[in-house]
């Protein structure tokens, strides 16, 4: 089957037979700092690390990382530093490095941090709205200016032969929705072209083969900010690490066609754009992303202590941690449902594998 998106989606149905629930439960304090300062506590048994992607290392996301350490402070009665990154690349070394216990990552850092040490074991993902795996994905976009969608279009339908020669804008080369799916879906919608047919993720990390300028955000925030600031004509990023900052204007939720407006009172990097819209022209379902550990620096009991407070009820009922879609506060989480952490093995990762090889 050519198409990945597909595939990833088939193959997920196999591998959720693989998860398995626990629970139990918590909560406390937590202090932060940088992730590029040296960490001289890293192997210390008295303090637990957590890494954090420059997704979510916002002032905005600070209090539901905060909740997070307090429900590990509490279990373990360990101090909990939080390091914020501005570089996906520093966050997965950081974890395979041994300089910190816990990481939240996209599948795809996960999968890197793994091959580079063995020792690195998801802890847990967040559900879908069933409470279960079975809709544990959230959804990478290629948008575009709404005001220039036309351009996008073949007899009237967004087609993707229209990205020839344009200024692309990704996520890193490490991010999951924001770089490894959106190119594998490119390669393969171009792999019967004479012109574009033996397109490899390395020629869509710079300009010249298909695109005409590659950028890279950083964070899918810096991503879709580089397409509304006007610096890119296509940007890949998350719906889930753009949710506080942007609302659907005109159309469902994660459907191509659906156009997106920056919200009143969004926070940086979207503060200054306040009322732009884009528009979705793909939409590929990605598997949701998993907190994981270094065993090696945490240990086994440390590491079942967390897996069994995250998975608990007290934590899937935690407004600060998985906050209320109608409230006004921003998180790294949010509860339209059932909403909760489930437990995984290594193996339900296995289509991102798929994907990165």
């Amino acid at each position: 089957m050519k198409n990945k998106s597909i595939f990833l989606l088939v193959l997920t149905l196999f591998v959720i037979a693989l998860a398995a629930c626990s629970a139990s439960g918590a909560e406390s304090s937590s202090s932060e700092s940088n992730a590029s300062e040296s960490n001289a506590n890293s192997n210390s048994n008295e303090v637990i690390d957590i890494v954090w992607y420059p997704n979510e290392s916002g002032n905005d996301m600070k209090a539901s990382r905060d909740e997070i350490g307090a429900i590990i402070t509490e279990v373990t009665g360990k101090e909990v530093e939080h390091h914020l990154t501005t570089d996906y690349a520093i966050a997965i070394e950081t974890l395979i490095n041994n300089n910190a216990d816990l990481a939240f990552m996209g599948a795809v850092g996960y999968v890197e941090a793994k091959n580079g040490n063995d020792a690195i074991e998801p802890v847990v993902v967040p559900s879908g709205a069933s409470g279960t795996l079975d809709d544990a994905i959230y959804h990478s976009w290629l948008a575009v200016d709404v005001d220039k969608q036309d351009d996008f279009k073949v007899d009237g339908e967004f087609s993707l032969d229209t990205l020839v020669d344009k200024r692309m804008s990704f996520v890193s080369n490490s991010s999951t929705s924001g770089f490894v799916v959106p190119t594998s879906t490119i390669i393969d919608y171009f792999a019967d072209s004479s012109d574009y047919g033996d397109l490899t993720p390395e020629d869509l990390m710079e300009g010249g083969s298909l695109f005409s300028q590659v950028l890279f955000g950083n964070s899918h925030q810096g991503s879709a900010v580089n397409l509304i600031n006007g610096n890119a004509d296509v940007a890949a990023f998350c719906d889930n690490c753009v949710e506080n900052y942007v609302e659907a204007a005109d159309g469902e939720e994660n459907t191509v066609g659906t156009v997106y407006r920056v919200k009143e009172g969004a926070a940086e990097p979207f503060n200054n754009v306040i009322g732009e819209e884009f528009i979705l022209i793909s939409v590929t379902p990605v598997l949701n992303a998993p907190i994981a550990a270094n065993l090696e620096v945490l240990g086994e009991e440390d590491f079942k202590k967390i897996q069994d407070a995250l998975a608990s009820d007290a934590t899937a009922n935690n407004e600060e941690v998985f906050v209320p879609e109608d409230s006004d506060a921003s998180g790294l989480f949010y509860k339209t449902d059932q909403e909760r952490f489930i437990p995984v093995e290594d193996a339900w990762f296995n289509p991102i594998r798929e994907l990165s090889n």
